[in-house]
């Protein structure tokens, strides 16, 4: 049999933009000479809908999506995903085929941990839905089904399938590609089956959905994988009933077997086959790529999607001449082009020659608009109007915070005037530990670097230099030590341990949960421990006011980590 795999990147309650995407790649599978094509998990709605899901309408509008894709199902049958109603509501697989739908697959594991929260919208239910092409079955699955090991991958094998699909929509973190893969080639050896798992591809206000649909043998040998952080229309021959001499000779399905009180049964579906004369396809293997390449093309995705999908032309960015900024502008040139880039700089008295240089050494090499505005007349007006106020208090953070909101008003009301998105440049270490300013440098309306420690930013800014075989951000930025030259002679190390001790025990007890006793007895510092943890417990106010950014870490602020601000628990 031939399956295309569609990974389509779908947007949030587009219904007739994804109806018109899935439509025309089922031609474009059905011209290839599929007899089965694949689309993403929820693809009619995109995922995840969220609460668009308590709203009668939008599901009875999903509904008769639905059903115009499936008359365009003819000469070809497809799975798409859908929310279906039918006296509860469920997160579910429709079978188009002939002009209609078929039959509907209900998932059976709903996640509830992490950034899931699908028990919120959805009903669980124990299908299990058998697909006859030909001599071939096909099993259906929906993404968390085949995550969870036995069933109903152990069951669908059991009531005969020799193919598993797994139509998807599975969140992007760094290494999450290798993880899936590692997981869906130990279901094909446990089960003795195929396994055929299509992605959803693109960004989604935080989250980014990396594609790398693939397809697996029953050895669990990966015959085909698409590429990641692009659309890709997979097409692959394979013969799932190659499975069933490996059964006979694998003695532990049949004890599994003996272990049910009776045999799964399932609800058989059974397909045309069209049966054309298909020259040979076996989709390619696209090659996996290493963690930096990976944050780069996560990062450009989101970017690219969220400008686009809430329909703003062009951004601006406030450059600093420090390295966050510039990094956040480079990557920004290269997802939406240097003619949608702006490039603010906006020095005040405390700012060096050699930052404003390489601010504007920076706006060179990457071809964008570059302006420059002085805050310091700015900044004086607020001391007068505060001056009375102030009495004699001696100057301290509140004169360094007013530098940063006079920058955050500026770019907001280039922002308001030109209907440009501010994107803020603000790292995960500075979230982490409150080195921001609220209503200052977390200005914004998405904020690129959200989830990428400091010592990656330095990481990814010499990876996009090497890829580019120039200076795209000028060594100098990259060597100069981190400051926010908000006062005379001021680094970053004055107020913080040094970013490479900061940032792993960031990472250990931000995204692992590691107690500071667990943190001692791992070898940390205590003095560094105990300043991280008293900045990061009291700094939550100010990151449930951040703008959303890209998720690339397992546990990422907002959707994932969840502390409370009032709390005064210290361990």
């Amino acid at each position: 049999m031939r399956i295309a795999l569609a990974q389509i990147n779908t947007t949030v309650g587009d219904l007739d933009g994804n109806r018109a995407l899935i439509v025309s790649r089922l031609d474009e599978a059905r011209s290839s000479g599929a007899d089965l094509v694949l689309f993403p998990e929820l693809a009619v709605t995109s995922y995840p809908p969220e609460d668009l899901l308590l709203r009668p309408g939008f599901v009875r509008a999903a509904r008769r999506s639905l059903e115009e894709i499936a008359a365009a199902s003819t000469g070809i049958s497809a799975l798409v995903g859908v929310p279906w109603f039918d006296g509860d509501l469920y997160n579910a697989c429709a079978i188009c085929a002939d002009g209609e739908v078929k039959a509907v697959y209900r998932k059976r594991f709903l996640p509830n941990y992490g950034v899931f929260d699908e028990e919120r919208y959805f009903a669980a239910v124990r299908d299990l839905v058998l697909l006859r092409l030909g001599e071939a079955l096909v099993g259906v699955t929906i993404c968390e089904d085949m995550w969870q090991p036995g069933p109903p991958a152990t069951d669908l094998a059991l009531a005969g399938a020799q193919l598993l699909v797994n139509v998807s929509a599975s969140p992007f973190h760094v290494g999450k590609e290798r993880e899936r893969e590692e997981m869906f080639q130990q279901r094909a050896r446990d089960t003795s089956s195929f396994v055929a798992f299509v992605n959803a591809v693109g960004g989604q206000d935080e989250l980014v959905f990396d594609g790398h649909s693939c397809v697996l043998d029953d050895e669990g040998e990966v015959l085909a994988r698409a590429p990641g952080f692009e659309e890709a229309l997979l097409v692959v021959d394979l013969d799932p009933t190659a499975a069933i001499g490996r059964r006979l000779s694998e003695t532990r399905r049949r004890a599994l077997a003996r272990e049910q009180d009776r045999p799964p049964t399932a609800i058989e579906v059974v397909l045309t086959v069209p049966g054309t004369v298909k020259t040979p396809a076996n989709g390619g293997v696209a090659q996996l790529v290493d963690d930096l390449e990976q944050m780069r093309l996560a990062l450009e995705l989101g970017l690219r999607d969220y400008v686009d999908k809430n329909g703003f032309s062009e951004i601006v960015v406030g450059l600093s001449g420090g390295i966050d900024s510039a990094l956040t502008a480079a990557l920004a040139v290269q997802s939406l082009g240097a003619d949608r880039i702006h490039g603010v700089s906006m020095p005040s008295r405390f700012s060096s020659e050699g930052t404003r240089a390489d601010a504007q050494r920076l706006a060179e090499s990457l071809g964008i608009d570059f302006r420059e505005i002085a805050i310091e007349g700015i900044v004086s007006q607020f001391d007068r109007a505060l001056e009375r106020s102030f009495g004699d208090r001696p100057r301290d953070l509140t004169e360094e915070n007013l530098q940063a909101r006079a920058r955050g008003v500026l770019l907001m009301a280039l922002s308001n005037k030109f209907g440009w998105l501010v994107v803020a440049t603000g790292n995960k270490s500075e979230l982490s530990v409150g080195y921001a300013t609220l209503y200052g440098d977390m200005a914004g309306g998405f904020a690129l670097l959200k989830d990428v420690f400091k010592t990656d930013v330095f990481r990814l800014a010499r990876h996009l230099n090497e890829r580019s075989g120039c200076e795209l951000i000028p060594q100098s930025i990259i060597d100069r030590a981190p400051s926010a030259e908000l006062r005379d002679n001021q680094l970053d190390q004055d107020s913080l341990p040094p970013y490479p001790e900061l940032d792993k025990v960031l990472e250990a007890y931000v995204e692992l949960d590691r107690s500071r006793e667990e943190l001692l007895q791992d070898g940390f510092d205590a003095g560094v421990v105990d300043r991280a943890l008293a900045l990061i417990d009291r700094a939550e106010y100010k990151r449930r006011q951040a703008p959303p950014g890209v998720k690339l870490r397992p546990k990422a602020f907002g959707r994932d980590r969840r502390t409370p601000i009032t709390n005064r628990w210290r361990g």
